[in-house]
């Protein structure tokens, strides 16, 4: 077959769609290299950001070159299916929500990846601009592909909810994890290097998440706070927003000790932050998938996640849940963890059984299979 790909994302974004391009591109070059695949970008950063990827040779990387002139959505949403066409693409698979229009007319058969709704469930997080164009984009890629991947079955439920889909036009395939989060780190020298760099003394807590409102993060503060312990850190790494201000106006009115606040982190600081805590607390109120639930139990950690949506998915055995409006019931499941060996270690042994499913080998045979039922 002849395979394309929106490939925006995974060339100009090196956070969650783009980790998501990337991770289901090389899965396939990497587990079905008998099929040919064209990636394709309005722009293309100096590297892949993964240098050592060893199947990039394989992959055939196509510009508008055509259309330069063209604002790069134009391209992406109109005109890229007269290359598609050109380059005989049998399947073309949007990556990130959304296909360009005219696939269906031009014989070429279309999947979508749907990674969320949430803007729907909780428009008031949204701005209104962003709204519009969503809807826009998801309902006409769900009503016009000719399968749609949801990445958990909380995102399936909510298509056939919010689009009135037919569930068999869907299929749950799960998201990977990069590779780097299961590579253990045996120097400690390290993990101490890194927990030096930001300020980290005592064994601590962990918590990955955008500074939202919908992650849930006072709550966990609340947990903590609840927790009256000196032994840890809580310890919360995201991005810089107003949320965020927020939650220091909090801690420091309410003179909690040792929460930091890491903003910036580098992915190449995130496995070792994850390898050295002791817990990680992932408190989302509400989630598409949960990517970090899964780099936690990679990284060979036990789980506290929220209960309420796709994070038992994420987690399966390999976590506690918790109800994530109820500050008593998340500091109760940490110290469930925290103050028992045992069951610390059941958690990660049944998480390093769960993360098999979510490993290139068996996602990119589901995806397979589908690209060849179209």
């Amino acid at each position: 077959m002849r395979i394309g790909f929106d490939a925006k994302r995974a060339f100009n974004n090196y956070t969650g769609l783009g980790n998501y391009s990337r991770f289901i591109i090389e899965s396939l070059l990497e587990h079905a290299p008998q099929h040919a695949y064209y990636a394709y970008t309005p722009r293309q950063k100096a590297t892949w950001p993964d240098a050592q990827m060893p199947f990039k040779n394989q992959l055939n990387i196509k510009l508008p070159a055509a259309y330069a002139y063209l604002p790069n959505a134009l391209w992406r949403s109109r005109f890229i299916t007269k290359d598609l066409q050109t380059d005989k693409i049998e399947v073309f698979h949007g990556l990130s929500n959304e296909i360009p229009y005219g696939l269906g007319k031009a014989g070429i058969k279309s999947v979508v990846t749907i990674h969320d709704l949430i803007f729907l469930r909780y428009p008031e997080q949204y701005p209104a601009i962003d709204r519009f164009f969503y809807q826009r984009k998801f309902r006409y890629a769900c009503q016009n592909a000719d399968a749609i991947v949801a990445v958990s079955e909380q995102t399936k439920r909510d298509i056939i909810e919010f689009y009135g889909t037919p569930a068999d036009k869907i299929t749950v395939i799960y998201q990977g994890f990069q590779p780097q989060f299961s590579q253990p780190i045996t120097d400690k020298a390290t993990l101490a290097q890194v927990k030096k760099k930001y300020g980290i003394t005592k064994d601590y807590i962990l918590c990955v998440a955008s500074f939202t409102e919908r992650k849930n993060q006072l709550r966990l503060i609340q947990a903590f706070e609840s927790l009256n312990t000196e032994a840890y850190e809580l310890v919360l790494v995201g991005g810089v927003s107003a949320y965020l201000d927020e939650l220091k106006k909090y801690v420091q009115q309410n003179r909690i000790q040792s929460v930091r606040f890491l903003s910036g982190v580098p992915m190449d600081d995130l496995p070792a932050l994850y390898q050295g805590g002791s817990l990680f607390v992932y408190p989302s109120v509400f989630e598409g998938f949960g990517i970090p639930v899964i780099e936690a139990l990679s990284s060979g950690v036990p789980v506290v996640a929220a209960t309420g949506s796709c994070l038992e998915e994420a987690g399966g055995e390999g976590a506690l849940y918790a109800n994530p409006l109820d500050a008593a019931d998340i500091a109760q499941k940490m110290q469930e963890v925290l103050s028992n060996k045992t069951l610390q270690h059941k958690l990660i042994e049944a998480g390093e059984e769960h993360i098999k499913q979510f490993a290139g080998k068996p996602i990119a045979a589901r995806l397979t299979e589908l690209y060849q039922s179209l």
